[in-house]
Parts: C-alpha cells; structure tokens; sequence
C-alpha cells in the first residue's frame, strides 16, 4: 500500500459571467466565492486554487435588503492619526459600485496568499459592458454555487 497523497493537477478555468442586478449582495458574493474557490468542483482541494475567473457586470445596480441601504458602512483607515474614513452604502453605491462587490466577495475568502490570489480572478464592472468576450464567458449556471436540498 502507498503513503503517498495524490493530488490533483489543475485544469483549464473557465470563465462565468453574472449580472448582478438580478441579485441579493450577500447571495451573490457567496456564490462568486464558492466559484473563486473552486468549490464548486469535484476535485476541490482547499489548500489549491482551482477556481474560475467570473465577471459581474452592472454592480451598479446591486440590492441590499431592508434598511442597508442607508444604515451599512464602510471603514477604512488612512495610516494618519485619527484618519478613520466611513463612508456609508448609498455614497459608495454612488461613487464606486464595483468595490461594494469586491469587498463583500474578498470578506468570503480566505485571508493569505491563496485568497490574494483567488480574488485576482474577479473582474466587476459598474455598467453592462466589459473587455472579457474574448474569454467568452459563460452565463453563470444557477446551480453552480448553491447548496444541495
């Protein structure tokens, strides 16, 4: 008998695209990490990154439930005394849409090198157009991502 662990090579990634207008914030991120971790695939290992890339378009037009919409912010710090910056959901909805994306989905990843590169893969974009047709993205799947009943 052999000690030895197999593990598996990494495939060809594909590429998914999502429109996040028909989407929930939190139900969306969810699914795009689980798609970024590769978890949606048989051979998922979790110290390896088989992920696919997935662009969202149209962040812009992302929904939140009940009052976040004027209560959820953000913080951030600039690294001078006293410079904590908090800028509520609707402003950045306003002036950055695609970070609102970005930063729900980088929460659901893990924090070291591995999830720095998994969210390497996510492209998002405010409006409905995007430079990745080359690729040819898919449209994302509904079951890809979701939890079995």
């Amino acid at each position: 008998m052999s000690t030895q662990t197999f593990t598996v090579k990494p495939e060809e990634r594909k590429w998914y695209i999502i429109d996040a207008s028909e989407h929930n914030l939190g139900r969306l991120a969810s699914r795009v990490a689980t798609v970024l971790r590769g978890k949606h695939k048989p051979i998922f290992s979790p110290h390896l990154d088989h992920g696919d890339h997935v662009v969202v378009i149209n962040a812009d037009k992302v929904k939140v439930t009940g009052n976040k919409a004027e209560k959820k912010t953000y913080f951030r710090y600039t690294g001078y005394i006293g410079g904590g910056r908090i800028t509520t959901f609707q402003e950045m909805l306003d002036k950055y849409p695609e970070r609102i994306v970005e930063h729900a989905v980088k929460g659901m990843l893990p924090k070291n090198r591995l999830g720095r590169s998994m969210f390497k893969k996510l492209k998002v974009y405010a409006g409905d157009k995007h430079p990745h047709a080359s690729q040819d993205p898919v449209d994302f799947p509904e079951h890809v991502g979701r939890r079995s009943q």
